[in-house]
């Protein structure tokens, strides 16, 4: 055996999810023999989920591209790296010179922020562009929690992390770690630390209208009626406040709290539980357990944000830390301190509202318009229209909202180029496809979920072997593509060094005392310690205070008043998304060990919803919403709250033209396809995924499994 063929040990951070857990990685060559937890990482301390081996699966992946493919008619061709970039380059300018600069777009999916090459190249492109018809799954996710946090704050990044690790008492509302492993809460071995509450005799309490694998260790578990929570929050904040319970803590810092109570005092638990479904009693005496316990944090995610009123509800998330003093309080919610910073000088903290879509108005934030606008943007004549398009690791197909109406809208492009290892449900409309090389011959360094860590931590990991000769890193596929973009739209180009470079560049900008070599010295990473208070000396709003009541929120309670208030839930059926820890999105689904087993695509009903449409367990149902309908087996649980259909996301690989094998073994259909795309959240533009209304009857034999309308 030649030196180059020895098994070697490397160790890595998982790129798949936002735990960003330490692996083990024995290798042979280019060939990986073992993945595992690494037990030296101090902050994954061995842990991993099984999604971490399908790094293998990923990088042997017969179906993962590996040189640039173009399309002709419904044929695929390789072709060289030159003549690709300049096939797109001279496409894109040509459509930017005779349309405007709005007339590319942009579309970055979530993997962009688990690639650090991606992530500081991007913006380089965007700077050429000139494009304001820029999008992301940002505004299919977390949207709220950002401009929460540049409202109130002053930047959108610098957001209060729960402090899990400390905390004895923990409320989740519309969120799953479990099976997610944290989302905007960097937290590898949840359970274990979910656990470590109870065993220090704090309490877990979940609030979510599906009993999820959290909620099964939580101490109590509380259906809630789908968009509801805003009201929830509203009453538990009154009700501490009006109880003498309040904590407020760094009063002089609080701008507007008189303000915000005032606007929400109107909410009792009566009134909450009408809406929500949960019981007085109960909302009166989880708010006063919250107030009373030693320290205490409020955790909201997905259920809270995809919803129409989700930055209502990510500020009232915000209230509740604050009234009970656990705002940048140790056990409570407190922003990270990463070594190379997301926040503070020299860093963006975004903009809102600055231009709105062209065709419905929604407000831009930090330079991207709400996906929810993608496709009306493409599909609607007039100056300005999206006639050439750019996609990023990324499937808004399957990722956002009237996804059938999106596929149509990309058949009209005048030219599509995807940066993409797969030719997918959305990169299958492409004109070219330019794949990265593997993420396992990138550099990595997580620098946007370190920011969002439940502890201070860092590390580096090279890449495990170099790229190919006829490979190409992401940063060098954007570098070479505003290179040649750049004379023929006559605009500046300022190359940015490689991603290691431009790492060690920000820890000597920032004074950290962690520099590069440090960090090559310390594979398994380095601890730098729990999180502390440093929130009320960071603030970035113009006078240092936080905004307790920003105007455009206060403003939408009355929205929320109007539709919420007064209504009991009725007889309606509101479907919700779900996740499972073997998932993530649309792009977990080629893998054969993450797919295996029993089918977890169904839709779930309560029983007594299947009753009452005289429907059966395991039964061929028809789902059907404004948008569109789809045909799925139907699965029996009280898992669901009555009223409530769940769906999974990231599903429906049947599109013909997409080359994914074992997904379209396993295809499922899309929530997407039911999902509206004029539902969104008002004030931010965000997606409202969650709530949709629904009605379900028995499939018409004839239908196929899945059909739009």
């Amino acid at each position: 055996m030649s030196a180059d063929q020895e098994t070697r040990t490397v160790y890595r951070a998982c790129n798949l999810c936002e735990a960003i857990c330490g692996l083990e990685i024995k290798v042979t060559g280019e060939q990986i023999v073992s993945i595992r937890g690494d037990e030296a990482d101090p902050f994954s301390r061995g842990h991993i989920c099984p999604k971490a081996v399908a790094l293998k699966d990923i990088h042997e992946d017969p179906d993962r591209l590996r040189q640039p493919m173009k399309r002709v008619g419904d044929q695929w061709q390789a072709i060289g790296w030159d003549e690709a970039i300049e096939l797109a380059a001279d496409r894109l300018a040509a459509i930017s010179t005779t349309h405007g600069n709005n007339a590319v777009g942009f579309y970055a999916g979530n993997p962009s922020v688990h690639n650090i090459g991606t992530l500081l190249s991007v913006p380089m492109l965007s700077r050429v562009l000139k494009s304001r018809s820029a999008f992301s799954a940002t505004s299919v996710d977390q949207l709220p929690q950002q401009l929460v946090s540049y409202l109130m704050y002053g930047h959108q990044f610098l957001i209060p992390i729960p402090d899990i690790d400390h905390t004895q008492h923990m409320l989740i509302i519309g969120a799953n770690p479990i099976a997610s492993n944290g989302s905007m809460m960097t937290v590898p071995d949840v359970a274990r630390r979910l656990k470590a509450i109870r065993q220090r005799g704090g309490k877990v309490v979940v609030v979510d209208p599906r009993r999820t694998e959290t909620a099964a260790i939580a101490d109590e578990h509380h259906f809630i009626v789908p968009g509801s929570d805003a009201v929830l929050l509203m009453a538990m904040i009154n009700i501490i406040h009006n109880s003498g319970q309040a904590r407020i803590r760094n009063r002089a810092q609080l701008k507007g709290l008189d303000e915000a109570l005032a606007a929400i005092a109107h909410v009792d638990a009566g009134r909450a539980a009408a809406v929500t479904g949960i019981a007085a009693a109960d909302i009166t005496r989880l708010a006063l357990e919250f107030a009373t316990a030693d320290s205490a944090v409020c955790y909201g995610r997905i259920g809270t944000t995809l919803q129409p009123y989700g930055t209502l509800c990510q500020w009232l998330v915000q209230l509740m830390n604050i009234v009970t003093g656990n705002l940048d309080h140790v056990g409570g919610a407190l922003p990270t301190q990463p070594i190379a910073p997301i926040a503070g000088p020299g860093t963006r903290p975004g903009h809102f509202a600055a231009w709105r879509s062209r065709v419905s108005g929604l407000p831009e934030f930090s330079g991207e318009l709400p996906s929810a606008a993608l496709a009306e943007e493409m599909l609607t004549p007039g100056d300005g229209q999206v006639r050439g398009l750019i996609t990023v690791c990324g499937n808004p197909v399957l990722s956002t909202p009237n996804g059938r109406q999106l596929d149509q809208a990309m058949t009209g492009l005048e030219f599509m180029v995807s940066i993409d290892i797969y030719r997918n449900e959305t990169t299958r409309h492409a004109h070219l496809i330019l794949p990265p090389a593997s993420s396992l011959s990138h550099d990595h360094y997580d620098y946007v979920f370190n920011a969002f860590a439940v502890r201070n931590v860092t590390r580096f990991n090279p890449g495990i072997w170099p790229r190919a000769e006829n490979e190409r890193y992401d940063w060098e596929i954007f570098t070479a593509l505003a290179a040649a973009l750049a004379p023929r739209l006559k605009r500046e180009f300022n190359p940015v060094p490689p991603p290691k470079a431009m790492i060690g560049g920000m820890l000597k900008l920032a004074g950290s005392p962690i520099q590069m070599k440090d960090l090559a010295a310390a594979p398994h990473g380095i601890d730098l310690g729990p999180l502390s208070p440093s929130l009320f000396n960071r603030l970035e709003t113009a006078d240092k205070m936080v905004d307790c009541a920003p105007a455009v929120i206060i403003a939408d309670i009355d929205r929320c008043n109007r539709d919420l208030l007064g209504h009991a839930p009725g007889n309606t059926l509101r479907l919700i998304g779900r996740r499972h820890v073997r998932s993530n999105n649309s792009w977990m689904h080629n893998s054969h060990r993450l797919v295996k087993g029993k089918p977890r695509h169904q839709l779930q009903m309560h029983p007594q919803d299947l009753a009452a449409r005289d429907l059966n367990d395991g039964q061929l149902v028809e789902v059907r919403s404004r948008v569109g309908s789809l045909v799925v087996l139907v699965q029996s649980t009280d898992d669901v709250m009555p009223g409530v259909a769940c769906l999974p996301h990231g599903w429906g690989h049947d599109r013909p033209g997409a080359q994914l094998g074992i997904a379209r073994q396993n295809a499922g259909v899309s929530y997407n396809d039911l999902a509206d795309e004029r539902a969104i959240d008002v004030v931010s533009g965000n997606a409202a995924l969650n709530g949709i209304e629904v009605t379900v009857q028995a499939a018409p034999a004839a239908r196929p499994v899945l059909a739009a309308d």
